[in-house]
């Protein structure tokens, strides 16, 4: 498989998991205070939101690349 296909089958599975999951969440730590050997930190979770419109675009814009990486051979 070349680079293309590749990266074409790459767009489309994350685009299908962006329309399926919507989104992902991942942990930020942080220091909030220090003082000498006591440390406060703080752990928060953030939420990163996906848009529909961009799950398609990925999905066609592999589909795009399959299909222009195919008719150069």
């Amino acid at each position: 498989m070349d680079a293309i296909r590749i990266t074409a089958i790459g767009l489309i599975i994350a685009g299908v998991l962006a329309l399926l999951y919507g989104g992902f969440s991942y942990t930020k730590d942080s220091r909030d205070l220090k003082l000498g050997p006591v440390e406060l930190s703080v752990k928060e979770k953030q939420t990163v939101n996906v848009p529909t419109w961009a799950g398609i675009a990925a999905i066609v814009a592999g589909g795009g690349l399959l299909l222009v990486g195919g008719r150069k051979r």
